[in-house]
């Protein structure tokens, strides 16, 4: 016998439900026999709700008996919640691979052989100027974040705010390979003062701190990874000095 379900999900002429549009998808992918049944405008939805004793929609019902929604679903289907729940290192993963992706494709594009130090050059460049625009979303969560361990930033404030700004000018210098002691030094500085204020709060202090290297209110912990932005700022500089 096949898997029967009944979904009500909202769709009107100005709001279509993401949710209501997930678990079709899902109950279809998990091989159910579906009767999709369309809320089509506010009143509808308001009659289903009051009807059932529920506050949202979608309502998915299984075997006539209901289930919820999208969230109750997966559970119900005995799958992981969506999104990330705690400490997790998904940003940066994604960010470093598509940047040593994209720097791999630029390189390889316009020699056609495989330059390694080049690569790198373009590997952190890239990287920095992505990991800065991760933060310039959202100044004020990152400075929340940021002047809790930043040493220089516990001091002054504003420079929180200016720090983003300042690692994308140096990422777009190291790009550039131009007028190196324009750039390389405030990428030396902000290098050397974020791996300092990171070692310091991470491995002396022991604190237990998210980083705001992917931005404001990211769930990456403080340490390996902010030391290593840190350190790919510092040898940004030195490269550009002495390699350019």
């Amino acid at each position: 016998m096949s898997k029967q379900a009944t979904l009500y999900r909202m769709e009107t002429a100005d709001h279509l439900c993401p949710f209501g549009l997930k678990s079709r998808d899902l109950l279809r992918r998990q091989g159910y026999d579906l009767d999709d049944r369309v809320l089509a405008s506010r009143e509808e939805a308001d009659a289903f709700k009051r009807e059932h004793g529920v506050e949202t929609t979608p309502q998915v019902f299984i075997a006539g008996e209901r289930v919820g929604g999208y969230e109750a679903l997966r559970s119900h289907l005995g799958l992981e919640q969506e999104g990330d729940s705690g400490t997790t290192y998904k940003p940066v993963i994604a960010i470093f691979g598509a940047c040593a992706l994209a720097a791999l494709a630029l390189v390889w594009g316009r020699s056609g052989a495989l330059d390694w130090s080049a690569l790198l050059a373009t590997f952190i460049g890239l990287s920095m100027v992505v990991l800065a625009i991760q933060k310039l979303q959202d100044l004020t969560a990152f400075s929340n974040q940021f002047v809790t361990y930043d040493l220089l930033s516990m001091r002054y404030v504003p420079y929180a705010y200016v720090y983003p700004f300042a690692e994308a000018y140096a990422g777009i210098g190291m790009l550039a390979g131009v007028f190196p002691w324009a750039f390389a030094p405030v990428s030396l500085f902000i290098g050397t003062v974020g791996a300092v204020s990171v070692f310091k709060a991470v491995y002396m202090e022991k604190r237990e701190l998210k980083c705001a290297c992917v931005g404001g209110d990211s769930q990456v912990p403080l340490g390996f990874v902010s030391l290593t932005e840190n350190v790919f700022m510092i040898f940004a500089g030195v490269w550009m000095l002495v390699g350019m």
